[in-house]
């Protein structure tokens, strides 16, 4: 029989019955999960900006307009290499027994890739919003924008993050084995 994981902050600490080995596994393949799901969407994105200079109007960009686009273009390359980062790092540690550290960094590249994706959003919303309907109202669009992304990627996980901690704190001195956490 296997050897349950416990820990502080794991809400099902005992409940899944697994090795550190098996978690550590579990952990790898939902990050890879989590990977798969924004990797592509950036890649779409690199792509089409990659695209961009030899499109007729072009030409037309005013030099703040082409900054935005060099650095937007420049965050999404980072992203593409930050979200492919796990890979080359899983094939230099295969089979050195590192799964833990492998799952470690491949989360930090995971969040780095996240922020970088953040920028490339707000960036391409105040670049299109720029050209479309002028810089105010692109200014206007890549903040709300940046607020929301800000909200929903950071703020939003942080605050559920305390609230475990909290819950978790709170039923340390109960004897709820094998119970699941009410949300």
């Amino acid at each position: 029989m296997s050897t349950p994981i416990t820990g502080p902050g794991d809400p099902y600490a005992g409940l899944r019955n697994e090795t550190p080995t098996e978690r550590l596994d579990r952990n790898w393949v939902e990050l890879l999960q989590e990977l798969r799901v924004v990797q592509t969407g950036v890649q779409l994105l690199a792509g089409f900006l990659l695209t961009l200079p030899f499109q007729s109007r072009f030409d037309e960009l005013d030099t703040f307009q082409r900054t935005v686009y060099v650095s937007v273009l420049l965050m999404a390359v980072i992203a593409i290499v930050l979200f492919v980062a796990p890979v080359g790092y899983h094939r230099a540690l295969f089979q050195r027994r590192s799964k833990a550290r492998l799952v470690r960094v491949g989360t930090r590249f995971a969040k780095a890739g996240l922020a970088a994706v953040g920028f490339v959003v707000v960036g391409a919303v105040l670049l299109v919003v720029d050209v479309v309907a002028g810089r105010v109202a692109g200014a206007v669009a890549a903040g709300g924008i940046g607020l929301l992304v800000t909200a929903c990627w950071w703020l939003l996980p942080a605050l559920a993050v305390r609230s475990v901690q909290a819950q978790h704190s709170g039923e340390a001195g109960s004897s709820r084995e094998g119970a699941y956490p009410v949300p």
